[in-house]
């Protein structure tokens, strides 16, 4: 038997070797530079065989095709260029062109098919390899920000987000991030965390940003914008290749630490039907420490500190929002015969809060990121026509986000897995997202419960009034009393550092429930199938293509992010979209119509068009005007349905009709007089409450204040209108210019844009004020009171008691936004590029008309982005520096408002080649002048990040 299978294992291998076999060599030049160009890739066309040429631009490539086929010659960045191989040991030479201008590069995106950013119908950016390699910042996530018309907000050191034309936050709902077609946001959060669970700077192919509506193809949540990253292939891109990074980052309240940033790639092809690629990153590094310690109060800042507001709510200082009224309590200690008879004449009716705990003793602030990602690729036919992708990517790691408290996302993980069916005209997908919270929790909360661990607020506020009596009987000024009695009450506090805080403070983390502990819980799941047809084989008069798509969620916190109590929530959405281009007068003129329509399970269904008209003028082509008119929605969020939170300061709920009742707050003590009108010590609000109970939150603040209107009659509380929540749509118009001028040797691209947005039912987080008893605006009479609801939950305002809920609703008031974006780009001087950029970004919002809902523009009316460089200065020698400016912006979010102030930020880059060891050294900083600034108040003010990299064989 043995011999059998040897003979036929010769047989096999003598078979392979007589074969035929074709050898072609040759030499690969720089059109523009006239010398050599190494690293450009050789392959028959539509096969993966193929080769790249070496540092003297050299090839040789053996193949088992048989003459005549084709190959194609390429280099990122030049003019792709195909030659006929008609013969066995066949010599060729080609010099390739370099593209004229960066809108001479091919996307996907605009239109789902490929197309020059030129000839694109809308606003398009593009971010490639090249750029990558060039780029002066820390990592090509962060170099996102040099485009134009882009924003990136620094949550942390490893999360950031990306936006544009405005309305951002860091839980940016109104962006959409592919990753090889995968939504790379949270199945709980809804939005993605930066790069988390992204791609290594090794593996990316491009980066495409539309920015604007794009629901006409891509669905309900590409309101804003849309980002999509492509991988590398295989089949394309093979070999071993690793980069190295370390440095510092630098920071007044951190110090100077170090980082460091590892990523392999591994591809390779089998041959033409098999390849497989492999990448893994590891990040560590330290946080940027959130120390603004400055007093808030209902979101604003306001005068005192610890030492002199005796109710000091410090915004990164947690557990000193537990609050309450003194005299209440000295009423109460009286009531029970705690306290002397006129004790509570003595005390003074006023709010104290508990003392807190600073944000950097609730955090180790320990950044870490570790991604793998492996894909399988299968050609059935040996060549482009079908390929069958398995991919899937795997991400733990630490971070911190702000939402409406900050939160420690410590050891979350994160996977995807997708199958994928693509061809050049058809792909079907379908992928798993699923999360694991890991040991993530809330840092208010945690000091909230750390406190109450060792002294429950009943005895901590018992004992500041015991004090506080036995001060002012002592004789001591007030200012005095209260220092003592809040050093009697903290008798006993955990102090950071301590075995005994550490203690505490694990079992604190580790608890999901709210009333003890802060830790999150969470392993929701989203389910998504995708698919496209194009339909260009089967109709000629005009390309045509259709499309859909079906996403299910499946919610699964423990009823610690959503109210999902007793199992998972599971709920789905899905659209169907259909597009339509031609070319009229001689291809000059292009007209894309698009529609889809979308349909979620509590709303009804949506129809998204989009209509543009690109016209190239010129002998050459080379003046391309468009104009778009475009429709967008974004379905509420899983969170503006079904969350139920406590966040300390308020309590989130979902406005989905079955999520009304299905949250109840925990149990809130009543005054004394409450009590008594009630009947009850306590009472537990359901989340109906906020959207059929409640006042308006500006109305109701202006009563407590004694506020007076014109006539000086006190302003009365009036019912909050916030209605349960529907999609927001928006109505957007863009014109735009691209060309690419001649200047002497070079030419001169032209990017300008121009657009006008208009929302619809804008959706918003509306504060709310809830009556613990009563019910705003009700006539009808109390029973055994002459008193009605309404004039029963006044009196529930006077005797302080009510609760302050978060609904999910929609604004009434007429939003617009408008803008422009122009780019420059060219070079100078030999191979200099230069380039400058301008975004204006504006909004329109009439405040009278909805007093208590806030827009969170969070954009800088103007920015300019500069960049000079040259990819090869001197022999293997490049540099590049970006300066980007921007003006103060008002940033508007649960958290916290406040004016960011504008800011001037300077990177810089040198690089040196080594092609003898396939290597690339870059030496950088970001952020230079070292000037530390805010992209939001509450988080870390960001420092300098200085680093030096080592890149083989990319």
């Amino acid at each position: 038997m043995i011999k059998k299978l040897l003979l036929a294992a010769f047989t096999l291998f003598c078979s392979s070797l007589m074969m035929g076999q074709t050898t072609v060599s040759g030499t690969v030049n720089d059109a523009t530079l006239g010398g050599p160009l190494p690293g450009a890739d050789i392959k028959v066309s539509r096969k993966a065989v193929g080769t790249n040429t070496d540092f003297d631009g050299k090839f040789t490539l053996t193949v088992t095709d048989t003459p005549p086929f084709t190959l194609e010659i390429s280099s990122l960045g030049y003019q792709t260029v195909t030659v006929e191989i008609t013969k066995n040991n066949q010599v060729v030479e080609v010099s390739l062109k370099e593209n004229a201008t960066a809108l001479d590069e091919v996307v996907i995106s605009a239109s789902r098919t490929p197309e020059r950013v030129m000839e694109s119908p809308v606003t398009i950016e593009r971010f490639d390899s090249r750029a990558i390699k060039n780029t002066s910042a820390p990592s090509f996530y962060d170099g996102l920000e040099n485009l134009k018309g882009v924003d990136i907000n620094t949550n942390s050191l490893t999360f950031k987000s990306v936006n544009t034309r405005g309305f951002a936050t860091f839980a940016n709902t109104r962006f959409m991030q592919l990753v090889d077609g995968m939504d790379n946001s949270s199945p709980a959060l809804n939005f993605a965390l930066g790069n988390l669970l992204g791609l290594s700077e090794l593996d990316v192919k491009s980066v495409e940003l539309l920015p604007g509506a794009s629901s006409a193809l891509y669905g309900a949540n590409a309101f804003n914008g849309i980002m999509f990253m492509r991988s590398k292939s295989p089949f394309d891109d093979q070999g071993i290749s690793a980069v190295v990074k370390t440095g510092i980052t630098n920071q007044e309240a951190a110090g100077s630490n170090r980082f460091y940033d590892a990523s392999i790639r591994m591809a390779h092809t089998f041959d033409d039907y098999f390849a497989a690629k492999a990448t893994l990153s590891y990040l560590k590094g330290t946080e940027w420490f959130a120390t603004d310690n400055r007093n808030t109060f209902n979101g604003q800042y306001v005068a005192g500190d610890r030492d002199s507001d005796i109710n000091y709510d410090g915004l990164n200082v947690y557990g000193d929002e537990v609050s309450t009224n003194i005299r209440g309590v000295a009423q109460v200690l009286e009531g029970l015969g705690l306290a002397p008879a006129g004790a509570a004449a003595l005390v003074p009716s006023v709010n104290v809060s508990r003392t807190g705990y600073e944000e950097r003793d609730l955090m180790d602030y320990d950044a870490r990121s570790m991604k793998f990602g492996g894909s399988l690729h299968y050609r059935p036919w040996g060549n482009d026509r079908l390929e069958i992708i398995w991919n899937s990517k795997f991400g733990r790691g630490n971070t911190i986000y702000q939402g409406a408290n900050r939160y420690y996302i410590k050891d979350f993980f994160m996977e995807q897995h997708k199958l994928e069916f693509r061809g050049k005209y058809f792909f079907v997908r379908g992928y798993l997202t699923a999360e694991d919270a890991g040991n993530s929790y809330d840092t208010r909360f945690t000091a909230i419960n750390l406190n109450r661990s060792w002294k429950d607020d009943q005895t901590w506020f018992g004992e500041y009034v015991g004090g506080y009596l036995g001060a002012i009987l002592g004789g001591a000024t007030n200012d005095a009393a209260h220092i003592a009695a809040r050093n009697i009450a903290d008798t006993g506090r955990l102090v950071p550092g301590t075995s005994a805080f550490n203690n505490a403070f694990n079992n604190v983390t580790s608890n999901p429930d709210l009333s003890v502990g802060s830790k999150f819980q969470d392993e929701s799941q989203i389910r998504h199938l995708d698919a496209n047809l194009n339909l260009a084989p089967y109709i000629d008069f005009a390309e045509v293509q259709v499309g859909g798509s079906y996403r299910e969620y499946k919610l699964n916190s423990n009823g610690t992010i959503y109210t999902d109590f007793d199992g998972p929530i599971f709920y789905d959405e899905y659209g169907l979209y259909s597009q339509v281009q031609k070319k009229f007068m001689d291809d000059k003129l292009k007209f894309t119509g698009s529609v889809r329509y979308d349909k979620a399970q509590n709303f009804d269904g949506n129809f998204s068009p989009r209509v543009s008209l690109a016209y190239a003028a010129g002998e050459t082509r080379n003046h391309n005007f468009r104009a778009s008119f475009q429709t967008g929605f974004r379905n509420p969020t899983t969170q503006d349905q079904y969350i139920g939170l406590d966040v300390g300061r308020a309590f989130l709920v979902g406005s989905a009709p079955d999520n009304l009742d299905r949250y109840n707050t925990p149990q809130i003590a009543l005054s004394g007089a409450g009590a008594a009108l009630a009947g009850t010590p306590a009472v537990s609000l359901s989340g109906r409450a906020a959207y059929e109970n409640a006042f308006s939150f500006t109305t109701a603040n202006q009563y407590l204040s004694g506020a007076t209107d014109t006539s000086g009659n006190r302003i009365m509380p009036t019912k909050s209108d916030a209605g349960l929540v529907r999609p927001e749509k928006v109505t957007a118009f863009e014109i735009g210019y691209r060309s690419a001028i001649p200047t002497g040797d070079n030419k001169l691209s032209v990017d300008l844009s121009v657009y006008y947005n208009e929302y619809e039912d804008f959706i918003s987080v509306e504060n709310v004020i809830a009556p613990l008893y009563g019910n705003p605006g009700s006539a009808e009479i109390v029973a055994g009171s002459t008193e009605t609801q309404g004039e029963r939950a006044i009196t529930a305002l006077d005797n302080g008691d009510f609760t302050v809920f978060n609904a999910y609703t929609n604004s009434s008031a007429d939003i617009s936004s408008y803008g422009a974006t122009v780019g420059l780009n060219t070079k100078v001087f030999n191979g200099f590029n230069v380039g400058l950029n301008y975004t204006l970004s504006k909004f329109d919002f009439d405040t009278a008309s909805d007093p208590d809902f806030e827009p969170g523009f969070n954009t800088p009316e103007h920015k300019v982005k500069f960049q000079f460089g040259h990819t090869n200065l001197f022999e293997n020698f490049g540099f590049n520096v970006n300066v980007r400016w921007q003006d103060e912006y008002l940033w508007q979010s649960t958290f916290h408002d406040a004016v960011i102030d504008a800011r001037t930020i300077l990177d810089a880059q040198v690089n040196y080649k080594i092609p003898s060891i396939k290597s690339v050294f870059k030496v950088g900083g970001a952020n230079l002048t070292g000037q530390e600034y805010l992209s939001a108040p509450g988080v870390g003010a960001i420092g300098s990040q200085y680093y030096i990299s080592w890149t083989i064989n990319n």
